[in-house]
């Protein structure tokens, strides 16, 4: 569909049904999503002009500066947003953002991802990720006061939450993202929802819609969603494993028949470039202070750059294939959380595994279960922000992914977090040496 005739069913399909406000989302640096709304009335203009906010609102902590942007829809992207009323009801369009000049914005975290898959499109590549989410449900946003004490694929009456996930998963398909699969997690009051498979765009965007429908979800229950890394200090955190294919000419090529494990040679280079620069792109797959608490080995975590067939604790897992589905074949990332920037943690995996393929880095032997004592022989992963942070400043590769722009408000943005978290006084300092001291 070209342009002219996305527009016009885009238009119809509002004015059918009775659209009066379409919502903007766009992405700030931080993975936090943004909106602002427009009437029915403004979005034929909005599609061809798009429409000027105040740019700073991208920047995530730091804004140094005030400046006019151009919120520019994707009308690949309108849905009418099934929660709200049918009446006078509401749309939403994910936005690319401009300069007044109408030039693509570098700080914009979207754009930035379509630029990194621009040039694998150049080479014949698409790169396709499937998303697994977990995230908690709790009573309010004051405390993690838990809902139940289930486990792993529990059942009700351990899975009290089951109606709110099975009402988010619905919403999720109305709003044309198709889900896989649905559980209760090993956290009490954790859950999981995974996504199919799509081109790493649409999963970005899909990852944005999805955490704002979970806590839309737990809103109309009265409760509170919460994606927070590690919110409760004896349980496991949250993940967001994430399943990564390299396609060329509508073939998988991270899939070789000839090898006992299906496992390519090209794989296996992706693999070694994830593994090499893992740390230089941790800031981004865990990019909070509280996201480290989550990586522990006890919290079935990965804690060394390592890879498996097996292991829940490796950095990067190569789940079992069959012959007969080539196109099943793919990498499993491990380390990310759902508090990311998806565009971002997107443009950088892909960065770093095509350095690997380029490069033709080797592949050490993997690490499975029976061999978890030899992981401290393999690189360490940060286990702290400022870690990871250190990483990043000194990655050339990050910096030629992100553009400088972007790269370097990152580091601004990671700097105040660390430097506010220094200067807080926690309950376990006052519990522990008030009484002493």
């Amino acid at each position: 569909m070209d342009t002219d005739q996305n527009r016009e069913y885009v238009l119809k399909l509002a004015h059918d049904n009775n659209v009066k406000f379409i919502r903007l989302w766009f992405t700030d640096i931080l993975g936090f999503l943004k909106s602002f709304a427009i009437t029915i009335d403004e979005l034929e203009d909005a599609i061809t002009e798009g429409v000027r906010f105040d740019g700073s609102t991208l920047q995530g902590f730091i804004r140094a500066d005030e400046r006019e942007m151009i919120a520019l829809p994707d009308m690949s992207t309108f849905k009418i947003l099934p929660w709200r009323p049918k009446e006078d009801s509401v749309a939403r369009v994910i936005c690319d953002i401009h300069q007044i000049d109408m030039l693509p914005y570098e700080g914009d975290s979207r754009y930035i991802l379509k630029q990194n898959l621009k040039k694998a499109a150049g080479r014949g590549l698409t790169f396709y990720t499937g998303p697994e989410i977990e995230f908690f449900f709790f009573k309010n946003s004051g405390q993690p006061e838990t809902l139940d004490r289930g486990g792993y694929f529990d059942l009700t009456p351990l899975d009290v939450a089951t109606d709110y996930r099975r009402e988010a998963v619905l919403t999720l398909e109305k709003m044309g993202i198709d889900v896989i699969s649905s559980h209760h997690e090993g956290s009490h009051s954790q859950h999981e929802i995974d996504l199919r498979h799509e081109d790493a765009l649409t999963t970005a965007d899909n990852i944005m819609t999805f955490r704002l429908i979970v806590k839309e979800t737990a809103l109309l229950n009265n409760i509170y969603a919460s994606f927070m890394p590690k919110p409760l200090s004896h349980q496991n955190g949250s993940g967001l494993h994430l399943h990564l294919s390299l396609f060329k000419n509508d073939k998988n090529i991270f899939f070789d028949k000839n090898n006992p494990t299906f496992l390519s040679r090209t794989a296996e280079h992706f693999i070694a470039g994830l593994l090499r620069h893992c740390n230089e792109f941790f800031v981004l797959t865990n990019q909070w202070i509280n996201s480290y608490k989550r990586l522990h080995q006890d919290f079935e975590s990965p804690t060394h750059a390592t890879w498996s067939y097996t292991s829940h604790d490796a950095l990067v897992r190569v789940p079992q294939c069959r012959p007969d589905k080539p196109n099943a074949m793919r990498i499993e990332m491990q380390n990310p959380d759902p508090a990311c920037n998806p565009y971002l943690v997107f443009s950088a995996i892909l960065a770093a595994g095509l350095k690997g393929i380029d490069e033709k880095y080797r592949l050490d032997e993997p690490l499975e279960d029976g061999m978890k004592n030899d992981a401290a022989d393999y690189q360490r992963l940060p286990a702290h922000l400022h870690d990871a942070l250190s990483y990043f400043e000194k990655s050339d590769l990050m910096k030629d992914t992100l553009g400088d722009l972007l790269f370097n408000k990152i580091i601004a943005n990671k700097k105040l977090e660390l430097d506010r978290y220094n200067r807080y006084i926690t309950d376990y300092e006052i519990q522990e040496y008030l009484p002493i001291l």
